[in-house]
């Protein structure tokens, strides 16, 4: 299959190749046709598999065919949570959107209000925001919502667990009944399903990834090590195998702060990415890791969905996320859209029971390695045997703190209408396989069977 099948445009198809596509990824194959036929969408996709396009792509056209946006309105509104996702979205629109004559924006807190007032006087067909800087904006009447035909949701379970659920119900409320309503969520878990009651009709339903599971093309490693020793061990890591491009991922703002001055005094090129950066200092520090600049980004899990970096080689869990899903939208950083990638966690013996809960929501055990000059004082206990996933209700885990500074806002129910449309249909559904990694350098193989 190829995107002249999909039945977008000449504009949009030459700005698709251009970006250098030719084949639809599985997501992109059936949302667009879907989205064109102007039904609800729901769509759980792991993060890597395409689906900014898979939504953008579709909006584009249709929204080509209609009337300009007259002042201060939207005509399509693609909600997201956080600033970093918000700007690469935007990105996308404007990549390909760039040969039509549609106009676009983005909106996120963090930066002066009165620029984004300005850019939305005129209009715009597309507006890409973040849900608390939309309020803000439409209360002070800087934005209106009549000539809504599309609403987005995008990273829905991210919105979610961000506590973004009484603005997405504010919002809801001001928009027009008679509106296509799109939802993608890395997995259909009873909240989103809650949520899409009220908020899509009779959706066709498309789901390419199992709930929880990881690409196929991430080879994934633990390297057990002492605490004390991570540091050097990431160092080593790094200077051994000359990784160019590697996000590592750390628990706290502070920590991800000590480890970038740490990486820097042994002369590694390092930026550090938290709520508590301006979004200046966080827009330069993804830029240059994207240029190669910064060879190390070091971030908390503000950055673990949507930073869309192009074969992103390798992603270091310093520290195991207290979520074990969150495990999934780390390593989604990497072997996206088919590319080949390294997901390499350094473990130490205090963080078993988070190994063991990663393991369990990836229903894989992960190989071990112990590189050379790092054998740890403390073992790291063996994994417990694995046990089914059970369906329903999800797991309770402990629970993160979310930093306000990072976009924590309180939940409560949403709801939304839509016309009677189509029956719900089901479309493909991909498997799923793992693999383990094998860097190379000096370590030795550690037996890792599950305990009986």
């Amino acid at each position: 299959m190829s995107f002249t099948s999909l039945g977008l445009s000449a504009p949009i198809l030459k700005a698709i190749t251009e970006q250098g596509y030719d084949t639809p990824s599985p997501i992109q194959a059936q949302a667009i046709p879907a989205v064109l036929a102007g039904d609800d969408v729901m769509a759980a996709a792991q993060t890597g598999t395409g689906k900014t396009a898979g939504f953008t792509l579709p909006i584009l056209e249709l929204l080509s065919k209609g009337q300009s946006a007259k002042a201060n309105q939207a005509r399509a509104l693609i909600l997201t949570p956080t600033r970093e996702l918000a700007a690469q979205i935007s990105e996308s629109v404007e990549n390909y959107g760039k040969n039509l004559s549609l106009k676009s924006t983005v909106v996120f807190g963090g930066v002066k209000i009165n620029p984004q007032m300005t850019r939305l006087r005129g209009g715009v067909d597309i507006l890409v925001a973040t849900p608390g800087r939309l309020l803000d904006l439409y209360q002070q009447r800087a934005v209106n919502f009549k000539q809504l035909e599309i609403l987005v949701l995008d990273e829905a379970d991210r919105m979610l667990d961000m506590g973004f659920l009484r603005d997405i119900k504010k919002i809801l409320a001001v928009l027009p009944k008679q509106r296509q309503n799109l939802l993608f969520s890395a997995t259909f878990s009873p909240d989103i399903r809650e949520l899409a009651k009220g908020l899509v009709n009779n959706p066709v339903e498309i789901s390419v990834s199992p709930k929880n599971t990881t690409a196929e093309t991430v080879e994934q490693l633990v390297y057990p090590v002492d605490k004390n020793k991570k540091a050097p061990l990431l160092i080593h890591l790094i200077k051994t195998h000359n990784w160019q491009q590697v996000i590592v991922f750390m628990k706290t703002k502070h920590g991800a702060n000590k480890l970038t001055k740490q990486l820097e005094a042994q002369g590694i090129n390092a930026a550090a990415i938290h709520g508590n950066k301006s979004q200046g200092a966080r827009t330069k520090a993804l830029a240059n890791f994207k240029d190669g600049t910064v060879n190390v980004l070091v971030a908390t899990d503000i950055a673990a969905r949507g930073l869309d970096i192009d074969q992103l080689p390798q992603v270091v869990n310093f520290e195991l996320p207290n979520v074990p899903e969150d495990y999934v939208h780390r390593i989604g950083r990497t072997g996206r859209a088919g590319a080949s990638g390294q997901a390499v966690s350094l473990v130490c013996a205090d963080e078993i029971d988070l190994l063991n809960d990663v393991q369990h929501v990836i229903q894989t055990h992960l190989d071990r390695e112990i590189v050379e000059g790092f054998t740890p004082v403390h073992p790291l206990p063996e994994s417990r045997k694995l046990k089914p996933l059970k369906s329903g209700k999800p797991k309770k885990t402990k629970s993160a703190k979310f930093d306000h500074k990072d976009g924590q806002r309180s939940g409560d129910n949403a709801r939304g209408h839509k016309p009677t449309g189509k029956n719900r249909r089901h479309t493909g559904n991909t498997s799923n396989n793992n693999s383990a990694n094998k860097p190379g350098g000096n370590r030795r193989r550690v037996n890792n069977s599950a305990t009986k």
